[in-house]
């Protein structure tokens, strides 16, 4: 699954968490402040903040953009000469690409935030009346959200097209690998569906899972600092009290629980996955015999074989129904968790329109970068059921035994059974 794409799947992907966790610290702890050897430095604390789309071409984020360009040069320079793969360009290059237009989208959200401060207290001055303005300022504020609006709208665009490709890439690298090897493989039950259907669907969630998981670090890093420091205005929780940090602790205390929560309500749901994918390979299977041989395809053994399909059905429907009882309460308590938390200070007259607004943007996107597992707990168990079928044709090219459900049914189809005697699942 991973060496058809990647050169060295596990020192590969150590050595790329090292990389960046290696980039990362250097950055925060002078590789920032050496831009300004390249007139390219931070900007002084004192001086306002850039508000709108021009802060994408400011003198920091250009030496960000030399920074990372740099950085995954040096990456691939290395694999290139260590480990040389076909799919190199694919696996690296494209690779970091998509990281960089995840990264430019969560810092389009930084500066719509950043926005919201200044505007909103704006119009809060002109409902009040306490602020004298004219139409041409109005509509430059709103032009202003437009222009990031548009932008960020375009690169998510850009984002999405270069992932189609990049994921077929990947699936066609999985393709070629395993037809290579097909005379090994072909005798795995629903060998043709994990090759046509399975690969796609692996790549795709795995491309889904990897980029959602990055998006929500880099979500994290870039909007943590911007709670932190809009929280001095927040001096107290409810119930609670006062304490250090609040709005941290009550993010972290918030998706520690629904995160725990949906995990264990959701807990059988890849086994019933698996199994699902079983019966319905089972079933199509006996239909494709069907087509070339008259005695194959019997109404009583495709009654048979489509029941135990509606079993697991409704076996796995009642299982989601607790599953997502759990989850849709806790996402739709999420929606008003933020107003609760800043419902003292907003009475008190502590904070103002445009205050209360980048705290609740900063706060949800805090809360929804550390809720990854929550959000995605479906398609993990998706993925887990995937991975599993996939799993016999390495465990079968590697020369280890199959797991135990293939093993149990290719003992079943060497002694001639028809899928009619074999147990329902």
């Amino acid at each position: 699954m991973f060496v058809s794409f990647f050169p060295r799947p596990k020192l590969f992907f150590l050595s790329a968490a090292a990389w960046s966790l290696f980039l990362i610290l250097l950055w925060f702890f002078g590789g920032q402040q050496f831009g300004s050897v390249f007139g390219l430095g931070p900007a002084d604390p004192a001086a306002p903040a850039i508000i709108g789309i021009s802060v994408f071409w400011s003198k920091p984020f250009l030496w960000f953009y030399i920074y990372y360009a740099i950085s995954v040069l040096i990456f691939y320079a290395f694999w290139a000469w260590f480990a040389p793969h076909p799919w190199q360009n694919w696996s690296i290059l494209v690779t970091s690409l998509i990281l960089f237009l995840i990264y430019f989208t969560v810092q389009v959200s930084v500066a719509v935030n950043n926005w919201y401060g200044p505007f909103y207290d704006y119009v809060q001055g002109l409902m009040s009346g306490t602020k004298q303005s004219t139409n041409a300022e109005y509509y430059w504020g709103i032009a202003s959200f437009a222009w990031l609006a548009l932008v960020g709208m375009n690169v998510q665009v850009i984002n999405v097209f270069i992932v189609q490709h990049w994921i077929f890439r990947w699936r066609t690298a999985m393709n070629d690998y395993f037809m290579a090897n097909w005379d090994k493989l072909r005798h795995i039950e629903g060998a043709a569906q994990r090759v046509q259907e399975d690969t796609m669907r692996f790549s795709q969630i795995m491309e889904d899972l990897g980029s959602s998981f990055v998006q929500s670090i880099m979500t994290l890093i870039a909007f943590l600092p911007v709670l932190i420091q809009l929280q001095q205005h927040i001096t107290e929780l409810p119930l609670v009290g006062a304490i250090p940090q609040p709005l941290v602790v009550a993010a972290l205390a918030w998706c520690f629980f629904g995160t725990i929560a949906v995990m264990l309500a959701g807990i059988k749901l890849p086994g019933l996955q698996f199994r699902n994918q079983r019966v319905e390979a089972a079933y199509r299977k006996e239909l494709v015999y069907g087509e070339d041989h008259a005695d194959r395809a019997q109404p009583a053994t495709t009654r048979e074989l489509f029941a135990n399909v509606r079993r697991n059905y409704f076996r796995l429907y009642g299982h989601y129904v607790y599953f997502n009882i759990v989850r849709y309460t806790y996402l739709q308590a999420d929606n008003i968790y933020s107003g609760l938390i800043l419902g003292p200070s907003l009475v008190a007259h502590k904070i103002t329109f445009g205050v209360f607004s980048q705290i609740s943007n900063a706060f949800g996107r805090v809360t929804n970068s550390l809720q990854f597992l929550l959000n995605s707990w479906s398609t993990i168990v998706e993925l887990q059921s995937i991975h599993k079928r996939l799993r016999a044709f390495e465990a079968t090219l590697a020369g280890e035994p199959l797991p135990d459900v293939d093993q149990h049914y290719l003992d079943r189809e060497r002694a001639g059974m028809r899928p009619e005697d074999q147990p329902a699942s």
